[in-house]
């Protein structure tokens, strides 16, 4: 029986064949070399990082290339990424970017970043001048670092000046300004919302955590603390527990007509010897004047006219005369107003009556 002859490959498909396992010889050769380089990097980036943070692995998100740079004993913080994302924390710094666009809104200033606009001191001047209600001796623009610093100078220290009497932590300086920190940047303006009793209400229980990376012996080490922006509001505004004016205000508005016409007597009572009347308790006492001549009054001495602005201009000259009407008091043997000298100064009633009311208590029966 006939058997097909089995035909040899041709020379043409032999020459394919070995072309083909030549390429795939080659590619196989190339993937393992790649491969093992691969392997060889991913070793050596396992052993850097082993010796550069032996204590606690710093995530590579957070961590920038120039925060590594430190020299021997230097720190850095950080703000944890996941922080940033958190609701309270954007609403934050939403609430206070709006509340300086809104102050700033007839110097045709608006603000996208806090970090990128605050940092040259430029904003940051308009706004305590606006807040205040006076100017400050500074450059009104400039460009150069040295410049820039200068003017954060001038008006960070106008701003401690008017927060470090009120007992608030300095938590800024004019490098961590400059240097865009965030947490510095927000520290202060919370300040300055609830110094300046600003029209807008901060979200409560506002924190970050951050990472502080310092170098020891040249080793980067690493560790984790919460920077906390906010508490409670009664907290932030001094007023640590309820009293009966937070009853009366909350459920009897109805007699808050019969507490302030009782005030209202009594004070014309005293200031009448003065013909000075009062027909406005929310107004005619934000400027701390008739507080200070009706202790005189009540006291029985002569206050001096130099250790007060008889008529005050600005916001810090009439806080001025209502933290010296409290000193008064307090040496007449009443304790320290709950209420705090800006919110008198800011019209809120509530505070206004708190100061009234404890005068009445003591001197109702004063001739």
């Amino acid at each position: 029986m006939a058997t097909t002859p089995v035909r040899s490959p041709s020379n043409q498909q032999t020459s394919r064949m070995r072309k083909d396992e030549s390429f795939l010889g080659k590619l196989g050769g190339t993937l393992g070399r790649k491969k093992k380089a691969k392997e060889v990097s991913d070793l050596q980036e396992e052993g850097k990082n082993a010796i550069n943070a032996p204590l606690s692995p710093i995530p590579t998100d957070i961590i920038h290339p120039e925060d590594t740079l430190l020299d021997e004993n230097e720190e850095r913080t950080m703000i944890e990424q996941y922080s940033k994302e958190e609701a309270k924390y954007k609403e934050l710094v939403k609430v206070l970017i709006d509340w300086i666009n809104d102050v700033l809104v007839e110097e045709r200033i608006i603000v996208k970043s806090l970090e990128e606009d605050l940092y040259d001191g430029q904003v940051l001047q308009k706004l305590l001048e606006k807040l205040a209600g006076r100017k400050l001796n500074v450059a009104e623009v400039t460009q150069s670092e040295i410049g820039q610093k200068q003017k954060l100078q001038t008006v960070l220290e106008s701003v401690n000046n008017l927060l470090r009497p009120q007992g608030w932590a300095i938590k800024w300086s004019i490098d961590s300004i400059h240097a865009k920190k965030t947490v510095a940047i927000l520290h202060l303006l919370v300040a300055l919302a609830m110094h300046f009793r600003a029209p807008v209400r901060l979200p409560e229980h506002v924190s970050v955590q951050m990472v502080v990376v310092r170098k020891r012996e040249g080793i980067l080490q690493t560790s984790h603390v919460t920077e906390e922006f906010t508490s409670t509001t009664e907290m932030m505004m001094g007023r640590f527990e309820r009293d009966a004016f937070d009853t009366l205000f909350d459920h009897a508005p109805d007699k808050l007509s019969v507490v302030k016409k009782s005030l209202i007597t009594f004070v014309n009572k005293h200031l009448n010897k003065l013909n000075l009347e009062v027909t406005e308790l929310e107004t005619q006492f934000a400027d701390g004047v008739y507080l200070v001549l009706l202790m005189g009054l009540l006291e029985d001495y002569f206050v001096p006219l130099y250790n007060f602005y008889l008529t005050p201009e600005s916001f810090e000259q009439k806080v001025h005369n209502v933290l010296f009407s409290f000193e008064l008091m307090q040496d007449g043997g009443i304790k320290k107003p709950k209420a705090r000298p800006e919110d008198v100064v800011n019209l809120d009633l509530k505070s206004t009556l708190r100061v009234l009311y404890n005068l009445f208590t003591k001197y109702k029966n004063v001739e």
